[in-house]
């Protein structure tokens, strides 16, 4: 596939990511895609798509009224690798908290123009302050804080995903 075709794809993923429509990212995937973050390292379309369907899911329920995306600098390379950036609005679901999150991402692609792999990269204590608070603020540069998130975020997927049919 083409660089234009790849950037299609992130073009893709970002405008369903913004209307929330997790089956549309989902698809962007590769069965074997690999998705790496502050909060989640995981394997395989079913886990990649179940964190979207999960964030998807409780967005829609309890912060529909906040929720706001907007993604730009979108780059496809003759190589098979891309990035873009994307910001985020949104209420933390676990703490009610509104979050203003700005994440670089970068993407490489399969032959097809799925994304094979994506890794998303943000400030960790930047993030934890906006949505844990005064943990987030206090512990947030603390590699015990990010070892809880990174477990609470599995286990929270892990129990989603065991309720998937």
């Amino acid at each position: 596939m083409t660089a234009a075709t790849n950037a299609q794809t992130i073009e893709r993923f970002y405008s369903a990511f913004a209307k929330l429509d997790a089956p549309t990212m989902e698809a962007c995937y590769a069965p074997d895609a690999v998705f790496d973050d502050e909060a989640f390292s995981l394997r395989g379309r079913r886990e990649v798509g179940g964190m979207w369907r999960m964030l998807a899911g409780g967005t829609k329920a309890k912060g529909a009224d906040v929720w706001k995306l907007t993604w730009r600098d979108v780059k496809a390379n003759d190589d098979g690798t891309g990035s873009a950036h994307w910001d985020a609005h949104y209420r933390f679901t676990a703490t009610g908290r509104i979050v203003d999150n700005s994440i670089d991402s970068r993407f490489t692609f399969t032959p097809e123009g799925l994304i094979a792999t994506h890794r998303d990269s943000f400030p960790f204590w930047t993030w934890s302050r906006q949505a844990l608070g005064t943990p987030g603020l206090l512990l947030g540069w603390s590699p015990m804080l990010r070892n809880k998130v990174r477990a609470t975020a599995a286990a929270n997927l892990a129990t989603f995903l065991a309720r998937q049919p």
